[in-house]
């Protein structure tokens, strides 16, 4: 049995730059890059426990339209690593500081992948003055295990319990219990109306590894996602069978594509 970052499929990925940026938060230094130039602002917040190259593949390219900014949360990436048990209520206040030490004046484009989702949402909802678009990248939310149980509860009680203790087994990261405590997150409308994407996957697997990967799932996710993004006025589903959960890696025209098509979705 894989560990629940296989279950939604949040790699460690981690890189040394050889002139890292920092600014000081809560008394620890934070890892981040900022490029470009433009009307809008780009906030990139990474998935699971991955730091800033959670976007390496479409950061240069935004750039070149747009000022960009990515960074490593506190315990992630080239930042100073902690163990703490973070709520997204926390890392959401973080991200706010991040931007404030980098003197960011106007509201930005907050772009999540994965459990990212989780601080953009509680984010957009907490500060909405400092959001002006909103897109999800394959976003894990507090109702995924529920795909599994509503295909099989009995075999998706079994799996999941056994992800459960494999986690335990193999080291509690940052986000873990904010991710299994399935509270529920901000939607619309505690989340203002603006415009909104969600890019998810529904590209079948050959040999699923838990329910959550079944051909019947991958429908649910996708239907799931769909549902949350048109409940916005402004909202947008892109639904993909050519990438798992790394759009960005695997389709990066594509997410490029999708952000300047939300910033061109922004009144202001």
């Amino acid at each position: 049995m894989k560990s629940v970052w296989l279950l939604f499929s949040l790699f460690v990925s981690v890189v040394v730059f050889a002139k890292p940026n920092f600014v000081t938060v809560n008394g620890y230094d934070v890892e981040y890059e900022m490029s470009g130039n433009g009307k809008h602002t780009v906030f990139l917040e990474a998935g699971g426990s991955a730091g800033l190259s959670d976007w390496d593949p479409i950061f240069k390219s935004l750039a070149k339209n747009t000022r960009v900014i990515r960074y490593s949360r506190i315990g992630n990436g080239g930042s100073e690593h902690v163990v703490k048990n973070y709520s997204s209520e926390e890392y959401a206040e973080e991200a706010r500081l991040v931007l404030e030490a980098l003197h960011i004046k106007k509201p930005v484009v907050y772009v999540a992948h994965s459990y990212g989702a989780y601080i953009a949402r509680r984010f957009a909802a907490t500060y909405p003055e400092w959001v002006s678009g909103l897109m999800l990248v394959e976003p894990a939310s507090e109702h995924d295990v529920d795909i599994m149980r509503r295909i099989d509860l009995t075999k998706a009680e079994k799996e999941i319990a056994q992800v459960k203790l494999d986690d335990m087994k193999n080291g509690m990261s940052n986000q873990y219990l904010d991710f299994w405590a399935k509270r529920p997150l901000p939607s619309y409308p505690e989340i203002q109306d603006i415009p909104v994407t969600v890019i998810a996957s529904i590209k079948k697997y050959e040999n699923p590894p838990l329910l959550f990967f079944t051909d019947e799932a991958r429908e649910m996710w996708g239907e799931l996602h769909s549902e949350w993004a048109y409940a916005f006025p402004q909202g947008k589903a892109v639904l993909t069978n050519k990438s798992y959960h790394f759009p960005q890696k695997d389709e990066p025209d594509m997410v490029v594509q999708e952000v300047f098509d939300l910033l061109g979705r922004i009144k202001h």
